[in-house]
């Protein structure tokens, strides 16, 4: 059975902000002490975008009203998997339990 690194996206709302840096640094501290006890292996990381006319690398943070709206990255490698589609399952389980009220998409599944 071989391994997998999933990569989850993920959105974070965090009010009460003053910039885009405050905000990326807040949802990055809140998702990993949410995930520190039970699923501390998973890595986070800002979400990044490419913009469509210049092609360079964008934070995908928006603030509006002091309230922000983060894309997170968050990584997990899964062992001894059936499937990339098993793989997937048990990552946003884990995941999921820990952030239980944070909507979470798949954005890749490499087989390592």
């Amino acid at each position: 059975m071989p391994d997998y690194l999933v990569t989850l996206e993920s959105a974070w709302i965090i009010k009460d902000v003053k910039s885009m840096d405050d905000a990326v640094s807040i949802a990055i501290s809140e998702a990993g002490k949410r995930l520190n006890p039970s699923a501390k292996f998973v890595e986070i990381e800002a979400g990044m975008i490419t913009c469509p006319f210049c092609e360079g690398e964008l934070n995908t943070a928006l603030v509006v009203a002091g309230t922000a709206l983060v894309g997170l990255v968050l990584q997990m490698k899964v062992f001894r998997a059936e499937s990339e589609e098993h793989a997937t399952r048990i990552a946003k389980s884990v995941v999921g339990k820990a952030l239980h009220d944070v909507p979470l998409k798949v954005q890749e599944v490499q087989e390592l």
